[in-house]
């Protein structure tokens, strides 16, 4: 660990937001990025996918009880999730090791390992290792109203500037990881033609868990007993994240939990308490366009 002066200068530079091969990106998630393209994965790695705010968090602590719950059942509770779960394009040397650093030295199997990257910047050891894949997309609407909370909080991002601002650049593809249409829509395509890849929804997790627990265990080949499932489930109840210091973010410097907490509501349709009409109407018109030439559907409320 870095010492606190370092610390210091991390959290008073927020980044400026840059194009990188056509996807705007903050230098934290790139500067190693020659180490993440040649990251060598293993078979049994489970990479686990979102676009930023969608719920990785979620997935991962999930994912994580779901293989290691009854093994180490004090885990979750004692190591911090980016620990468990390593962030593979993080690169913040003043805080922690990379994420491929952290990654590289897991003896855990599965390894779990995440990642906001688009699609076409995923290491290509990945595919061909044949690892499986879990995707979890939320509904636009939601995904930046959480978005703008979390870039208020964290100063490893970009100065987010106020909500109508924040909501223009979401539509533009302005944010780090560029734009959220993309993403969600490239992964898609690329679950088409890759078996190995589990598509999941924010949405239809928060409306029936015990449902996509099913599908969950059923795409890893897992067969966990009630017991088990019933410890999961608890887990990844939202109040029980938010309060679980080793899930929340609360350990990570950087972030500002007087400004917003890492974990806001989890809930689906929050954004009626952000948008106006008009910016409703506007959006609705610029969403229709741009997800004209895709299968993939989105509820904005369960």
């Amino acid at each position: 660990m870095a010492n606190q002066d370092q610390k210091e200068t991390v959290s008073h530079l927020r980044p400026e937001l840059f194009d990188f091969h056509g996807v705007s990106m903050a230098h934290y998630f790139t500067d190693n990025c020659d180490n993440v393209d040649n990251f060598q994965a293993k078979p049994d790695d489970i990479l686990i996918a979102t676009y930023p705010k969608a719920g990785t968090t979620w997935v991962s602590h999930l994912l994580d009880l779901l293989y290691f719950g009854k093994s180490s059942p004090k885990r979750g509770v004692s190591l911090p999730i980016y620990e468990r779960v390593p962030f593979l394009e993080f690169s913040v040397p003043a805080l922690c090791p990379t994420g491929v650093e952290m990654s590289d030295k897991m003896t855990t199997s599965p390894r779990l390992i995440k990642t906001h990257l688009p699609v076409q910047f995923v290491p290509k050891s990945f595919w061909e290792q044949k690892c499986r894949i879990v995707y979890v997309a939320r509904n636009a609407k939601d995904n930046v109203v959480s978005y703008f909370h979390f870039d208020r909080m964290n100063s490893l991002m970009p100065e987010p500037g106020d909500w109508p601002n924040y909501l223009q650049r979401f539509q533009e593809g302005k944010l780090v990881f560029g734009s959220w249409y993309d993403h969600v829509k490239g992964w898609w395509e690329k679950k088409q033609v890759y078996p190995k890849l589990l598509y999941l929804h924010y949405e239809d997790l928060a409306e029936d868990m015990e449902r996509e627990l099913d599908h969950v265990c059923s795409f890893l080949g897992v067969c966990p007993s009630e017991e088990e499932r019933q410890q999961v489930k608890e887990g990844v109840q939202f109040d029980a994240m938010k309060k679980n210091r080793m899930a929340n973010y609360s350990t990570m410097d950087g972030m500002d939990f007087k400004i917003s907490p890492f974990m806001r509501k989890g809930k689906v349709g929050d954004w009626k308490n952000h948008f106006t009409v008009y910016q409703n109407e506007e959006f609705d018109k610029e969403y229709q366009n741009k997800m004209m030439n895709t299968t993939l559907q989105f509820r904005t409320e369960v």
